[in-house]
């Protein structure tokens, strides 16, 4: 009997924490378009004097910076420089919250931004969605769970009894 409920347990635990799953990658996803709209706006002027001057090329305008004797428009060349990757990154970023409910999780859960990901986590707001989305994340994520505790137990059970019936066989 307690071995039922604890199988009941296991599987609400695994429904909660499904449910959370599309609007924590709803959040992160929120977080990783207000960065790259924040760093689009940053970069916007240095694309204009690209565009103006070296034909579109960031590299070009870069270099321009790096070769020349100010020091200060080398040290720009490296925020410029610093601005346009992270902006590529975001941009891979915006890419991978643009696929499907399951690529999305496997990106967040796998191969997340983990600046963004730290953001997400400290500022995530819980919520219990009732969507089709939660509620087959949540189904999913609480049969997981109840198939791999419950595979746990019976590998352990099956571990125990071969170890403690191998001393007695031996004996023999």
């Amino acid at each position: 009997m307690l071995r039922a409920y604890l199988r009941l347990v296991l599987f609400a635990l695994g429904l909660l924490i499904g449910v959370q799953a599309p609007g924590f990658v709803d959040q992160y996803s929120k977080r990783v378009s207000a960065h790259y709209i924040e760093a689009s706006k940053n970069f916007a002027g240095f694309q204009r004097t690209a565009n103006l001057y070296f034909g579109g090329s960031i590299e070009a305008l870069i270099a321009h910076h790096e070769s020349s004797a100010d020091a200060v428009f080398q040290d720009e060349a490296k925020n410029i420089a610093a601005i346009h990757v992270w902006l590529k990154k975001l941009a891979l970023e915006l890419d991978a919250m643009n696929r499907s409910l399951f690529s999305r999780i496997f990106h967040v859960v796998f191969n997340p931004d983990k600046e963004i990901l730290n953001e997400t986590i400290v500022a995530y707001s819980y919520t219990v969605p009732l969507n089709q989305e939660a509620v087959l994340c949540g189904l999913i994520a609480a049969v997981l769970l109840a198939v791999l505790v419950e595979s746990l137990l019976i590998g352990a059970a099956r571990l125990v009894r071969l170890t403690l019936g191998a001393p007695a066989a031996s004996r023999a």
